[in-house]
């Protein structure tokens, strides 16, 4: 159980989905343990959110049954059918994964709930790629596949630093923030700006700096750091309604922790952000 807190699915608002693939990485491999990594480390985290000044396990966190599919086809349909079910009963879906091909699935079923949409990517590769590999549902193909969703108005690509240059063609430039250029604060309202009204959020955790994240398949130097992506993740739900969530590609290392507590200490922060009392909020900011 995710905080080692048990919770039922009828008293959970929030539904923590794992869904363990890895099989269209192209580097490193081991994103298939992520999940499970990520609950493991999240039994260690401390309950109590100091700047936030909640506790949002008390709103109840109801950890699902592990998703293990065996090809992209069932992973995208099983992912797809079981977000839906849980929708269905009101919950809040926080998916995570696993390699990036998985977040195809649940922006899918986020947007045709929700949308028109936007989906917003923390990410150090663009993933734009038509088919990397022969496979359209490749990791490095997820968002050349959301981008055809048509209840998806755009994607903002946050953090990029890595891509082919075929990818070029397929970049909407006013919705790429590329990490070289984000010094100081103003481009958090520059991203904010390119978001509709409803987000939907994939993070990809090589968006950090391979010096924070090393624990990720493609780990890329230049990437971002813990307190600047925090305060754009405010600002965000601050200013947007954020339907949903995903955190994918941890590829845990063996002996080293940090990477996965980070993991699940951001999964637990975006969610006391989320639940932070608006009365509350705007003190804290």
């Amino acid at each position: 159980m995710f905080l080692g807190e048990e919770c039922s699915l009828e008293k959970g608002q929030v539904v923590l989905l794992p869904v363990a693939f890895d099989k269209t990485t192209s580097y490193g491999k081991g994103t298939v343990n992520g999940p499970a990594a990520i609950i493991e480390a999240s039994k260690n985290l401390e309950l109590y959110d100091i700047e936030t000044d909640t506790e949002v396990y008390r709103e109840g966190i109801y950890t699902a049954p592990e998703l293990r599919p065996e090809t992209s086809e069932e992973m995208l349909k099983v992912t797809y059918d079981t977000v839906c079910q849980y929708m269905d009963q009101g919950k809040y879906l926080v998916t995570v994964g696993g390699e990036h091909s998985i977040s195809y699935a649940p922006i899918r079923a986020h947007a045709e709930r929700y949308g028109p949409l936007s989906v917003l990517q923390l990410d150090a590769h663009t993933d734009l790629d038509p088919a990397l590999e022969g496979n359209p549902y490749s990791h490095g193909s997820v968002m050349a596949r959301v981008k055809t969703l048509p209840e998806v108005d755009n994607v903002v690509a946050v953090g990029i630093r890595s891509m082919a240059a075929k990818e070029k063609n397929e970049l909407q430039q006013e919705d790429v923030f590329f990490a070289h250029e984000l010094d100081g604060e103003a481009w958090m309202d520059q991203v904010l700006d390119r978001l509709s009204d409803r987000v939907y959020l994939s993070f990809d955790v090589d968006v950090f700096d391979s010096s924070l994240m090393p624990a990720t398949g493609t780990p890329e130097p230049g990437g971002l750091f813990w307190n600047p992506t925090l305060k754009l993740l405010k600002k965000v739900m601050d200013k947007r309604s954020l339907v949903g969530f995903d955190v994918v590609e941890l590829s845990p290392i063996p002996g080293m922790h940090a990477p996965d507590y980070l993991a699940a200490k951001l999964v637990y922060k975006i969610l006391s952000y989320l639940f932070e009392p608006k009365e509350r909020r705007h003190g804290n900011r």
